[in-house]
């Protein structure tokens, strides 16, 4: 799947070192030519939660059906 950069997108999996759950939002800040995609999730302050290289299969795009909501962190490092 093509990505763009500045694009949000949605991860597929939980990644809960980094206190990330399936469904968190992101945006993609770079692409790597061999495949990997680095996207950042923030907190509701502009606060970095992760950024995080991932491989193209851990995100998928927003779909129309898609509803956005928050959530609280247990856990702020």
């Amino acid at each position: 799947m093509k990505f763009e950069e500045l694009e949000c997108v949605v991860l597929a999996h939980d990644v809960p070192e980094h206190g990330l759950r399936a469904g968190d939002v992101g945006t993609v800040v770079q692409i790597y030519p061999e495949g990997g995609v680095e996207v950042e999730f923030v907190r509701g302050s502009g606060a970095t939660q992760a950024l995080l290289t991932l491989r193209e299969q851990d995100i998928r795009k927003i779909g129309a059906h898609d509803l956005l909501a928050t959530r609280r962190l247990t856990e702020v490092t």
